[in-house]
């Protein structure tokens, strides 16, 4: 299906991969993995042929069909949801098109027009539009919205929308660019179990650890310029990576000691007339002998000390009666709510049920219409948001915000914790009012961890960074003694730290006493995800 032989790349100058080998089968789940930066989503565009590689080959089958998606998608014009999840809005003219000039120029033996009719076909299947209304149920959608303009939609429902068409299409090859990106857990949960029994081969760049171990078979890993192939799921490639390294570092100290063992007999008998030709032949297998580079420590998360705030009275934080809307939408009435020292929460729910408004309630972020918020004893409050750069100085470099709000912590120190979130050499210096949205998150996150509150309220800290930079905040967030309310869609973060779950749907609070296991156990919230899929 597709076959990538010694393949090069590079990119300003730098080498991506090099000498890259792949093979994709037909049905295989595969994983594409590596740092940000490492070169990912530039192989999705040479699969693509967006681009060329600067050596090597890039093969497809003549009759492969791919569908890509990018992390986001945004309406065009004036189409619906149901135009984007049937294709009726841009893929049919697009493809019709293609096929006509094909046709016009000769070229219906060509792979191009192959792959363009078998979109065609599928998108004209009688029973598009039941499969795309399936689908687009699994993902959240409401039967009343299926009709509506997407664009009076968030960019993550419209993504939706247009993983559904491709879903519709089943095309042979998937390549998905961080799919979970836009997810909440219920939808997640039920694509994940789609794709379980998903017909064809899936290529899948992700962040999420829990979904890759759930989907995928194989993974490939760009580290340094090197591509290496690991069979299994995400977590057996940690473990073959770790049992690879401990062998590559037992190879070099044993050559390492045999050379010693040589270089000493060749000093010592170089000289003696006797033994003076055994240390040439000595010398003539030195140089002969296939050198080992010394293996390069495995990259892992960081791990740093940082101050641990003071401690807050037993009830931190609580809400009585608190009514809140936007306009003549109600989102909670008479809602009552107490987070104690200690707690790790996590809140769960649908998409728009309320989680943010909760999050932002509670840091005093946005007024309540009725209602009180009490703050307990020492209670200080730190809220993460995913879009803020108020709290930044636009004229201060990355460097000196951070140490602006940690003047304790030396230079190394911090360059060392920013590198663990993606600010790597240069970029320390770069100053806060040039950032992105998402370098404004890191930084803001780093700030938290180094002068942390001993109340976070974090509203999907995990975005914008790599696994490792998550697993660093993992183990940052597991040592912080101090309150935690988040939201999040990953599941090995939430795992890792939720010791309760809040689940919110139309203005309800459920509480479940237990961690994230404990919270499906009680909510049967996979079992019903799996009848979802299954259903007709």
């Amino acid at each position: 299906m597709l076959t990538l032989k010694n393949v090069t790349k590079a990119f300003n100058a730098r080498t991506l991969f090099q000498g890259a080998n792949m093979t994709i089968n037909y049905g295989e789940r595969v994983a594409l993995v590596g740092p940000n930066g490492a070169g990912k989503s530039t192989l999705f565009s040479l699969i693509m042929r967006q681009d060329e590689p600067d050596a090597g080959e890039v093969i497809r089958d003549e009759w492969t069909t791919l569908g890509f998606l990018p992390q986001m998608s945004e309406p065009t014009a004036d189409e619906t949801v149901m135009e984007i999840a049937t294709g009726r809005a841009t893929d049919i003219p697009e493809l019709e098109k293609i096929l006509r000039q094909c046709e016009e120029n000769g070229k219906t033996d060509q792979p191009e027009y192959f792959e363009a009719q078998a979109k065609y076909d599928a998108l004209q299947d009688p029973k598009v539009e039941a499969r795309a209304k399936k689908i687009l149920r699994g993902f959240g959608y409401k039967e009343e919205q299926f009709d509506r303009p997407a664009r009076e939609f968030s960019g993550g429902w419209v993504m939706r929308a247009h993983l559904t068409r491709l879903l519709v299409m089943e095309p042979d090859l998937l390549l998905l660019d961080e799919p979970t990106n836009h997810l909440d857990l219920l939808s997640l949960l039920w694509f994940r179990e789609y794709l379980k029994g998903y017909p064809g081969a899936i290529l899948m760049i992700s962040h999420d650890r829990d979904f890759m171990d759930q989907i995928i078979e194989s993974v490939y890993e760009i580290d340094e310029g090197k591509f290496n192939f690991y069979q299994g799921n995400y977590t057996e490639h940690l473990k073959q990576r770790e049992e690879n390294y401990e062998r590559a570092v037992a190879s070099y100290r044993n050559q390492q000691k045999e050379i010693e063992a040589i270089q000493d007999f060749i000093d010592r008998f170089r000289s003696v007339a006797s033994k003076a030709s055994q240390a040439q032949s000595r010398e003539r297998q030195l140089e002969k002998m296939d050198k080992l580079e010394k293996p390069r420590p495995l990259r892992k998360a960081f791990r740093f000390q940082f101050p641990q705030p003071q401690r807050s009275g037993q009830r931190i934080i609580g809400l009585e009666g608190v009514e809140q809307a936007y306009g003549e939408k109600v989102i909670y009435s008479g809602l009552d709510l107490d987070i104690e020292r200690g707690d790790r929460t996590v809140l769960v729910g649908p998409n728009g049920a309320g989680k943010s408004t909760l999050i932002k309630i509670l840091s005093g972020d946005l007024p309540i219409r009725k209602g009180a918020r009490k703050l307990g004893t020492n209670a200080r409050i730190g809220y993460f948001s995913q879009h803020r750069s108020d709290t930044l100085n636009p004229e201060l470099s990355v460097l000196e915000e951070v140490r602006r709000c940690a003047p304790e912590f030396r230079e190394d120190d911090a360059r060392s914790i920013l590198g663990s979130f993606l600010f790597r050499r240069e970029d320390v210096h770069k100053k806060c009012k040039v950032l992105s949205g998402g370098e404004q998150s890191r930084l803001n996150l780093v700030k938290f961890l180094m002068d942390p509150p001993n109340l976070l309220l974090m509203d999907e800290p995990t975005t914008h960074l790599d696994i490792w930079s998550i697993e660093g905040l993992v183990g940052a967030l597991q040592r912080f003694e101090g309150t935690l309310v988040f939201i999040s869609h990953d599941v090995h973060f939430i795992r890792s730290l939720a010791t309760q779950v809040l689940h919110i749907n139309s203005g309800q609070v459920t509480r479940y006493a237990g961690g994230y296991d404990y919270y499906l156990e009680k909510t049967g919230a996979e079992e019903n995800a799996r009848a979802a899929v299954t259903a007709d």
